[in-house]
């Protein structure tokens, strides 16, 4: 009986770090910015089609209207209350979308901005996605309701209010986050108020949340929450499912605060992961791909049980967040298609793809004077809808880096190969490596400034396999490059290292 009781508690304390993806799906897409209406036909015309596990929307609750800069993109992140009204979309419109994404087996992972309200100067009045009353100076958030008593301004004990120094954990967790008025989660009504509005997407169907500014909240505080949660809706999961939890705390490996302190809680956002795989692709300070041979753990990264990775995410694309400028982004896309081949292709963590807008940068002394800017929008602020153009890209400034050819299909690699080890590593000692998943897939990179011809042992059975870089099987054919596997499993590799997309990949989905 004890065994038993043990067994069952383990159960439940290791749900939250499964992302409870339908049978077949391991990936999530972060549509970032995007209308609930676009995701609803997202997941119905593409995510689904496609394979897509989850989306990553975001945050849903009323924020502050900001026209100072216009419009940034962080004002989702300056929450004025947990009404479910933003520049997304309405309730109605979010409750549709969760529901026709669900229908199609693609879940939802909500961003929740739980740390902090606005902003100490955001002023007083009705600024705000719904029109909600607020007096930031008086701390008054009556649409919550939340007074003066509920944040932490009597426990900072800086000058400023504001977080002075990153190696002071009372001070990065109970003051301001660059100005942001820092809820007071140790107090029971707060952390009702935050489990209220985390239950009620629970119920509308959401399958988790992304939490952000976790290193600012202590984990005792963040449990309390957590303990209060519902299981997910079992119109769509399991009986007595936890919503999955993967939490933002930036551990490069010199701050106080660890990561490790939020591993009994969720799974949390590896950082390191994106500013160390922007080094090596990049070349930077003699790094090669053929170190990534003990990738994750090896390269002291959190467990690939606890880990959510990226190549790169909201923040650190404009020099926010963590990596500096290692991060690749879209604005280097022959890089990044690789780097995010490279991990979805290696088994650690749960990946997530970032899909973006582009803005008009403006870089000063290395930093861009633009990195506020939100997404494409009319002269009323409101977001403009994403258009899909025949040759499946999108317009009017949204980048879709999920809908590029290269990263769908490693999308698809991952979902094929999953639950197979990682295997028959090759790499020539610099920058030309490759690797296989068991049996099920193999993939090829030359980042090399000269050609690569070799051959390889693959794992994968005889026979012809299209490369789903340069094309994908269509019927019996292939639109891209096709190799020949021998009855040995090996097969003979040749990539340019003038080729638009330097990599190579094949799968058992792939075979002809």
């Amino acid at each position: 009986m004890r065994a038993l009781i043990f067994a069952l508690v383990l159960g439940v304390s290791l749900a939250q770090y499964d992302p409870h993806t339908k049978f077949g799906r391991t990936s999530i897409v972060h549509l970032f910015e995007w209308r609930w209406a676009d995701i609803a036909e997202e997941c119905e015309r593409y995510l689904a089609p496609n394979g897509f596990g989850g989306v990553q929307i975001s945050p849903p609750s009323e924020s502050i209207v900001l026209s100072n800069p216009w419009r940034p993109w962080w004002e989702r992140y300056q929450p004025i209350s947990y009404n479910l009204c933003s520049r997304s979309g309405s309730e109605d419109e979010l409750r549709d979308m969760i529901t026709r994404c669900n229908n199609v087996g693609v879940n939802i992972y909500v961003d929740a901005v739980i740390n902090h309200m606005c902003g100490a100067s955001g002023g007083e009045g009705k600024h705000s996605s719904c029109g909600s009353y607020f007096n930031s100076h008086k701390r008054d958030f009556p649409a919550v309701p939340y007074s003066s008593w509920d944040f932490n301004d009597n426990k900072c004990r800086t000058g400023s209010g504001d977080i002075e120094n990153y190696n002071d954990i009372y001070q990065v967790r109970d003051c301001r986050l660059v100005s942001l008025l820092d809820l007071a989660l140790e107090k029971d009504y707060v952390r009702g108020k935050v489990a209220e509005y985390m239950n009620k997407l629970i119920d509308l169907g959401v399958a988790g949340f992304r939490v952000d500014a976790c290193k600012h909240m202590w984990p005792g505080d963040m449990e309390a929450v957590f303990s209060r949660l519902h299981h997910l809706n079992t119109s769509w999961f399991p009986k007595n499912s936890k919503p999955f939890i993967y939490q933002e705390v930036i551990d490069l490996g010199w701050e106080a605060i660890k990561a490790s302190e939020y591993f009994g809680l969720g799974r949390v956002t590896e950082f390191k992961y994106s500013a160390k795989l922007g080094t090596v692709i990049r070349k930077w300070n003699g790094e090669k791909m053929a170190y990534l041979r003990n990738w994750g753990e090896g390269w002291a990264f959190m467990p690939t049980d606890r880990a959510v990775v990226f190549v790169d995410n909201h923040d650190n694309q404009r020099g926010h967040g963590a990596g500096g400028a290692s991060i690749l982004t879209f604005w280097d896309p022959r890089m990044y298609k690789m780097a995010t081949g490279f991990m979805l292709a290696h088994p650690y963590g749960v990946t997530r793809v970032m899909s973006s807008f582009r803005w008009e940068r403006y870089i000063v002394d290395g930093k861009d004077k633009n990195d506020w800017m939100g997404p494409p929008s009319y002269s009323d602020g409101s977001t403009k809808p994403v258009p899909i153009n025949p040759d499946t890209t999108c317009g009017d400034g949204w980048v879709c880096e999920h809908r590029w050819r290269q990263i769908r299909n490693m999308v698809i690699f991952r979902n094929v190969v999953n639950g197979q080890p990682f295997s028959n590593w090759w790499d020539n000692g610099s920058n030309q490596v490759a690797f296989g998943r068991g049996n099920r897939g193999f993939i090829v990179f030359n980042n090399d400034d000269w050609p690569l011809d070799v051959t390889l042992n693959t794992g994968l059975p005889a026979g012809t396999y299209c490369d789903v870089i340069s094309g994908q099987k269509e019927g019996s054919g292939c639109s891209g490059k096709q190799v020949t596997v021998g009855v040995d499993g090996r097969a003979r590799f040749t990539i340019s290292n003038m080729d638009e997309d330097p990599f190579f990949a094949i799968h058992a989905d792939s075979k002809l």
